[in-house]
């Protein structure tokens, strides 16, 4: 059994709007193993970046955690996050355990700082080191994370850097305290896709050297396979299947996951169209009965519409919440798109025995 840094248990959030309260987080389940990778996958206002901010305390001030738990091994006990004065929590936890990067770097790094001071001001507040010190902690850390000539960087400010250096200071900023846990929100977002395989090669490199465990927040499942360990998909507000990498890229078994993967682009597919899921996410002002994905799944039964599914068991790692997994459930044939690129996908990788 894998040593699990970081465990969330029935966590449940609510925001008062002037429309209503919106329940955004609707019992979420995660477990991050030590020095593994974990992917929060889903669409916009599925509740991903919610879920890592109630992790980090920064929640907006109209949230409401109505229940839940956020174990952290501190130290070598586990720790309840949500039950930690927020003071405790961004002086000890924030920064020096848990480190955030942050999709924009430009709304991340203060323009009015060079990035020196930038890099340095968390190991002045965490660290208790000298100044001379901190320099050389951040001109290494602007080498690891591979800016040249780091030392005249330093005196830098952001608008004089590149999208992708700007995004290299951002995961030095945070690397700067030693954390033990990187969240890193849509981190290659803003940038073009050469710089996007250098970020991510990038952490990789960073996570093997540091020991780090990572959680990536993303919607781009071409970055999910070249990251993950574990995959945990989001469907308003709640996670809707895990699995290793493997199980949900070459064996789901939700019909959201089918209409994720169906709409990533494929050199090799017949259809000249792009496939997108039909229909939106539910409004979370007024919650859903029963399947929240019912309205947009065409293999939906009666059942859907009256009663949540519980997380099915496929595998000891691989997890589904679908009435399809019912043994009573009719067998359903994946969408013939989806059948013929999969198949693609496992002879590619060698794994057609794998299920």
């Amino acid at each position: 059994m894998e040593k699990n840094i970081l465990s969330i248990k029935n966590l449940d959030v609510t925001f008062r709007t002037n429309a209503g309260n919106i329940h955004a987080i609707r019992g979420v389940n995660f477990d991050l193993p030590q020095g593994k990778t974990i992917a929060l996958v889903g669409e916009s206002g599925s509740g991903k970046s919610v879920t890592m901010k109630a992790v980090t305390g920064l929640l907006d001030s109209n949230s409401i955690v109505n229940s839940g738990n956020i174990f952290y091994n501190y130290e070598g006990k586990p720790v309840d996050l949500l039950t930690m004065p927020k003071k405790d929590l961004r002086r000890k936890i924030n920064g020096q355990h848990i480190a955030m990067v942050f999709q924009d770097p430009m709304t991340s790094l203060d323009p009015t700082m060079q990035i020196g001071d930038q890099i340095t001001e968390g190991m002045f507040l965490h660290k208790k080191i000298s100044a001379a010190d901190a320099k050389q902690k951040a001109v290494e850390l602007l080498n690891l994370v591979g800016i040249i000539d780091a030392e005249k960087r330093m005196k830098n400010y952001p608008h004089q850097l590149s999208g992708g250096m700007r995004q290299r200071v951002v995961i030095a900023v945070a690397l700067s305290c030693e954390p033990k846990i990187l969240i890193c929100d849509e981190p290659t977002t803003a940038l073009d896709v050469t710089i996007q395989a250098r970020i991510l090669n990038l952490i990789k490199d960073i996570q093997k050297q540091m020991g780090l465990s990572v959680i990536y927040i993303t919607h781009d499942l071409g970055v999910v396979a070249k990251v993950a360990d574990y995959v945990n998909v989001m469907y308003a507000g709640k996670i809707i299947e895990v699995g290793t990498v493997d199980e949900i890229f070459y064996d789901p078994r939700h019909p959201y996951t089918w209409g994720l993967l169906s709409a990533m682009p494929d050199l090799e597919t017949d259809d000249d169209r792009l496939y997108s899921i039909p229909g939106s996410p539910p409004n979370l002002l007024h919650e859903p009965k029963g399947d929240a994905f019912a309205a947009r799944n065409k293999f939906a039964m009666k059942i859907d519409e009256k009663a949540e599914p519980p997380m099915f068991k496929i595998s000891e790692t691989h997890y589904a919440a679908t009435w399809l997994l019912h043994p009573d459930a009719p067998k359903i044939e994946l969408p013939p798109e989806l059948k013929a690129r999969l198949l693609r996908s496992r002879k590619a990788a060698n794994v057609e025995n794998l299920f």
